[in-house]
C-alpha cells in the first residue's frame, strides 16, 4: 500500500495568532522528535481531515514540508470541543531504521459459540496496546478471534496476541481484551459501578457564570 503523503508549509506564525489560519481553513501541527528540532507547520484543513480518517498512530506518514520529506507518525490531535474540527496536529518524526513505541488498535471479530448456547455476551477490555518495532513492521492494528472462546469466563489478555514478525508488546501479559460474560452479570456490574461514583453525602453545587478563559 503506498504511503499517505501530507503536504504542509512551515510556519512562522506561533501562539494564539493561530487563530487567524484556523479562520483561513488552515491547521496548525508541529513535528518533532529524536534529533529533531520541532517544526512548527501548516497543512490543509480540509486535505488533512480527510487523508487522516483512516490513520491510526502506527500508520507511517510521509509529510512534504516545503520539498523536504519527512516520515512520521501522528502523536497527537486536538479537535474543537463544539466543532469537533482538527485544531492542532502533532507529528513525531521517526527513522525508518531505528524502532518506535507507539498505541496499535485492537478490534474484536468473530463470534463466540458461548453467545448462542448460554446467552451470553462478549465484554471487551483495552482498545489498544503499546508495542515495539521497526516503522516498517508496524501493524496498522491487531485482531482478537473470540470464535474459539466456548464457556462463561474464557477470556483472551495481551499474552494470546498473535504478533507479526519483529513486533515486541509492551503492555501488561495479564491485561484482558475479551471475555465471556453472562449478560446478566455485566449489567450488574454497570449498575454497581455506577451507584459507587454517586456521592450521596455531596454538597449541592452552585452554577455560576464563570470568567471566560483564553
Amino acid at each position: 500500500m503506498d504511503r499517505i503523503k501530507l503536504t504542509a508549509n512551515r510556519r512562522e506564525v506561533i501562539g494564539k495568532k493561530v487563530k487567524v489560519l484556523r479562520r483561513e481553513g488552515k491547521l496548525p501541527a508541529i513535528i518533532y522528535g529524536k534529533g529533531h528540532e520541532p517544526l512548527p507547520i501548516v497543512l490543509d484543513l480540509r486535505d488533512t481531515t480527510k487523508l487522516l480518517r483512516e490513520v491510526s498512530r502506527a500508520t507511517v506518514l510521509t509529510i512534504d514540508v516545503d520539498g523536504e520529506e519527512i516520515t512520521a507518525l501522528v502523536r497527537e490531535r486536538q479537535r474543537g470541543i463544539l466543532t469537533g474540527l482538527y485544531e492542532h496536529i502533532d507529528f513525531l518524526a521517526i527513522s525508518m531504521t531505528e524502532k518506535v513505541r507507539t498505541q496499535v488498535n485492537i478490534f474484536v471479530e468473530g463470534k463466540s459459540p458461548a453467545e448462542d448456547e448460554f446467552g451470553a455476551i462478549v465484554m471487551t477490555g483495552a482498545a489498544s496496546v503499546e508495542v515495539e518495532a521497526l516503522p516498517a513492521d508496524l501493524p496498522e492494528s491487531l485482531i482478537v478471534d473470540v470464535s474459539g472462546l466456548e464457556n462463561i469466563g474464557d477470556t483472551i489478555t495481551v499474552a494470546d496476541l498473535v504478533l507479526p514478525k519483529g513486533v515486541d508488546i509492551l503492555s501488561d501479559p495479564t491485561e484482558m481484551l475479551a471475555v465471556i460474560t453472562h449478560a446478566a452479570q455485566e449489567l450488574a456490574e454497570e449498575e454497581e459501578a455506577g451507584e459507587e461514583d454517586l456521592d450521596f453525602d455531596a454538597e449541592p453545587e452552585v452554577i455560576g457564570r464563570e470568567e471566560d478563559e483564553e
